[in-house]
């Protein structure tokens, strides 16, 4: 049975009534996506939040009113509540009501897709991180302080106990954690040495990033119209039509409001966009708001110190129409976008047109001597350049092959051109 849920929204701080509404919109689907139903929606307007309860008491009476009505049975804030704030607002609403707010929902969302065993523990972590600090007890319920029979122990609260055994999982958690991105590093790695340039797919939640994996190399990963319906990062090879391979990664989604504690605890996943040679970066074009949404990614992108890589904007979902013709933020000057659609794979040829450009830009024509001694050297260069011509010698093979920055660096000692040497060290 699904959740009848209340939503809140406070416009302050610079924020509009219509920004607020857009926000508890998304906040709704936040909602579906966990299994609830939005059946009452309030917003108040305030020069600051009220301290104690957010809204303000008349205004929280009025809420709680409204969820006796509707028979709501969860309230969430699209705003971050302080532990004292959800413990008055728990008061006012009365027995059987929870409250929560946005972060508690997308992490309530994450527990719920998260398959691998490092998201499981990454989600963990998150909602230790998130909870420790709101452990809180109301009135005497969770100490052993008090007086009276039954209360006497070892001179330590229950409260106090919890928040111990929190710290110690959290730790736990952590050496996990960091064992897993070892595992991660090391293939990492193995994919640099390979030389294969690497896309990573990027966009706000539900821009279509699963299903665009899934035409592109039958991946069959979960895709639904849902907001965060994948969380774990997914690779796969994928052909150019020049014969080049790629490795393309469908990553984590963004939204507004992204907790900072919830990008800590998934930088190992968020990693992925940083460390790609590619960003291909989707934006749902049907979506009203898609504006705001690409502001969102790119924005976050920035902050994860992966802005300014060679980037291709993919304008999605084109064959539900577009919301808003024309070309928006960085992108209106960027000649790397398409539009196309990843359900019917309208436009998606030309996309790949683009990103095989992309994939080859940098690219120069080398010549290498590799000695007969080492002819391990010339399968690698195989892997990761095209090789164009190879003539045998007596003592070494000259070869002729196209090569990117990466593939350079890695066969930089058999480069013949000595000013090519040079280039090469400055990169």
């Amino acid at each position: 049975m699904r959740d009848k849920a209340a939503l809140v929204g406070l416009v302050w701080g610079g924020e509009t009534q219509e920004s607020v509404d857009r926000s508890l919109d998304e906040l709704a689907g936040l909602l579906d996506t966990a299994g609830g139903e939005a059946v009452v929606r309030m917003t108040q307007s305030k020069e600051a939040p009220d301290a104690r309860t957010m809204i303000g008491s008349g205004k929280a009476a009025e809420l709680a009113y409204l969820c006796a009505c509707n028979g709501v049975t969860l309230v969430v804030f699209d705003c971050e509540l302080s532990p004292s704030q959800i413990r008055n607002l728990e008061d006012i609403m009365g027995d059987g009501v929870r409250v929560i707010d946005r972060s508690m929902l997308i992490l309530d969302i994450f527990a719920l897709h998260a398959v691998t065993g490092e998201g499981k523990l990454q989600v963990e972590l998150a909602q230790l991180k998130y909870t420790a600090p709101r452990l809180v007890g109301h009135g005497t319920e969770l100490s052993r302080l008090g007086g009276g029979i039954g209360t006497r122990g070892p001179g330590e609260s229950k409260l106090e106990t919890d928040r111990r055994h929190m710290m110690r999982r959290m730790r736990a958690l952590e050496e996990q954690i960091a064992e897993m991105d070892k595992n991660r590093k090391t293939m990492r790695n193995a994919r640099d040495r390979s030389g294969i340039p690497e896309v990573a797919i990027v966009g706000y939640t539900n821009a279509g990033k699963s299903t665009l994996l899934n035409r592109l190399t039958d991946a069959g990963i979960l895709a639904e119209d849902k907001l965060f319906a994948t969380l774990d990062p997914t690779t796969r090879k994928f052909i150019l039509p020049c014969g080049e391979p790629i490795l393309l990664t469908d990553t984590v989604g963004f939204i507004n409001k992204l907790p900072h504690h919830l990008i800590r605890a998934f930088r190992s996943t968020l990693e992925e966009a940083c460390r790609a040679d590619i960003l291909l970066v989707l934006t749902d074009a049907s979506d009203p708001n898609f504006r705001e949404q690409l502001q969102v990614t790119e924005t976050l992108l920035s902050e994860l110190g992966a802005g300014g890589k060679p980037t291709l904007y993919v304008f999605n979902k084109c064959d539900k129409g577009m919301a808003e013709t024309g070309r928006i933020g960085s992108a209106a000057v960027s000649e790397n976008i398409v539009y196309i659609s990843a359900r019917t794979g309208q436009g998606v040829d030309g996309m790949i047109a683009r990103l095989e450009t992309l994939a080859s830009a940098g690219k120069r024509r080398v010549t290498y001597r590799i000695p007969n001694s080492d002819g391990g050297a010339l399968n690698t260069l195989y892997r990761v350049a095209a090789v164009e011509s190879v003539e045998y010698g007596a003592e070494s093979m000259t070869v002729v092959a196209m090569a990117d920055a990466k593939a350079r660096g890695m066969m930089r000692r058999y480069a013949v051109d000595d000013v090519l040497e040079t280039e090469e060290e400055e990169y």
